[in-house]
């Protein structure tokens, strides 16, 4: 257990009080430090910390010397690190579902996630003023990136969405989307027309703003990025890109000759690896960055085999987002035998290409899809879920550490605040009691959370968790 004392006693854990020229809030004593860039570890380190910022990195007696802690924590034996990042998550369910979406983002801390990339939501003023409370501190929660609504088609299937069918109304959206202060702009493709959707993509990147999507059938992945586009969301898009055939099947699509469902088969089936890396290449090269989502991928896929009613987690989620589970495991139950061979085909290949999109260079962001409809893909455990599935696809947990820690700022342009341990960086860390180098599991032995500079140790972790499941089970 991590040591806590109080700060008449970090005096005796620290260098003499008159040797120490500066305050700190927050002094991490003897602790090893997990450099993920440099995929290493550095052994008795000590990490000052004043307000949101850290204000000094290493060798532990150098540190201890000039910081004298108001709170001293020895971490002998410990692994700090980053906090985690959740680039693709969603709040939603409609206005009644308000609360039980806000009470988890304590959840999101208990697990680690300290920043979350919010994919577009229904309940975007709830989400908007989430963002901005947690920013002042008088919310708990993680730091929230969020593209507010999405922008669509006219009549999709998704709801709060923006409707947009002509260039007019897409600079509508994107004023109004601005004066909302978004943080990115979320494009989907259930009816978006295709030259609408380019131009979206472009009309943001003109505004200098980033652009994350579904891209539609009817236009190539590398057309997408091409255009500007910064991030595709979800692995089986890059299958598509895959496929020799990808711009045939796209336009059978849509001049209605295949279902959604026939052309993502075919896409699976025509994929060619070796045509598939020469695309990747050319994808990596546009600057485009992908969020697999795998592991809502498998849960998808296998709910044939695997029975997720008894699963712990259950227990946080509030009931009405349970209740949107339902959605997605009614559809699944209708599957023909076929269509569930067909899902576990797909998830295998997408393991496949994980591996061949890191050698291609394409920046890969580490999310999770969880949130409302999404089923048993879980707020805060669902990252850890989503690492662990990187690493048996063939990533290295370094990669994959760094998919959670370092892509998610570099993609936002916050490298100067976030993803390693260094002066200046914020104060938002991990405590884990083994190396997430040797083994990813690590991230879920979480000691503590410093988030934002406040420690939050086991026991408080604890506390956030037990309060949750009293809010859900009310």
């Amino acid at each position: 257990m991590l040591k806590c004392l109080a700060a008449v006693a970090a005096a005796l854990l620290a260098a003499p009080a008159s040797t120490a020229s500066k305050k700190a809030d927050l002094v991490i004593r003897h602790a090893t430090i997990v450099d993920v860039a440099g995929r290493r570890t550095v052994p008795d380190q000590a990490v000052a910390v004043r307000d949101d910022d850290i204000v000094a990195v290493g060798p532990d007696a150098a540190v201890a010397r000039r910081f004298a802690g108001v709170e001293v924590v020895d971490a002998a034996g410990k692994f700090v690190t980053p906090g985690l990042w959740d680039m693709h998550m969603h709040f939603g369910g409609g206005p009644e579902l308000i609360e039980e979406n806000k009470n988890l983002l304590p959840v999101y801390v208990a697990y680690g996630v300290t920043s979350v990339r919010e994919a577009a939501a229904d309940i975007s003023d709830s989400v908007l003023k989430w963002r901005n409370e947690v920013a002042n501190g008088t919310l708990l929660g993680p730091t929230i990136y969020t593209s507010g609504p999405k922008l669509e088609g006219y009549d999709p299937l998704w709801k709060g969405t923006m409707e947009v069918g002509s260039p007019a109304e897409v600079d509508v959206a994107i004023d109004r989307l601005q004066a909302m202060e978004v943080d990115f702009v979320k494009i989907t493709d259930n009816k978006v027309k295709p030259d609408i959707f380019l131009y979206a993509v472009n009309a943001a990147k003109g505004r200098g703003m980033k652009t994350s999507a579904h891209t539609p059938y009817a236009l190539t992945i590398l057309e997408a990025a091409k255009a500007g586009l910064s991030s595709v969301e979800h692995i089986d898009y890059l299958i598509k890109a895959g496929s020799p055939l990808e711009a045939q099947i796209g336009a059978a699509y849509a001049a209605g000759e295949l279902t959604y469902g026939e052309a993502s088969d075919r896409f699976v089936e025509t994929f060619d690896a070796d045509y598939a890396r020469g695309v990747y290449e050319q994808l990596a090269a546009t600057g485009l960055a992908v969020t697999p989502t795998l592991n809502m991928g498998r849960i998808l896929a296998y709910l044939d085999r695997e029975d997720h009613s008894d699963d712990p987690a259950l227990a946080l989620i509030g009931p009405g987002l349970r209740k949107t589970y339902e959605w997605r495991v009614e559809r699944a139950a209708k599957a023909t035998p076929e269509q569930v061979a067909a899902r576990h085909r797909e998830y295998e290949l997408s393991a496949r290409v994980l591996p061949m999109l890191r050698d291609a260079g394409i920046p890969i962001l580490a999310g999770t899809d969880a949130g409302y409809l999404n089923s048993f893909n879980y707020p805060g455990q669902g990252l850890h879920d989503e690492l662990q599935r990187y690493v048996e696809a063939g990533l290295t947990p370094a990669e994959a550490l760094a998919s959670a820690t370092i892509n998610g700022p570099a993609f936002l342009g916050y490298s100067d605040r976030f993803g390693a341990l260094a002066e200046g960086k914020a104060a938002d860390l991990l405590i884990l009691d083994t190396n997430p180098l040797e083994d990813i599991s690590a991230t879920r032995r979480i000691e503590a959370v410093i988030l934002k500079g406040q420690l939050l140790d086991r026991a408080a972790l604890d506390r956030l968790l037990a309060e949750a499941r009293v809010r859900a089970a009310r």
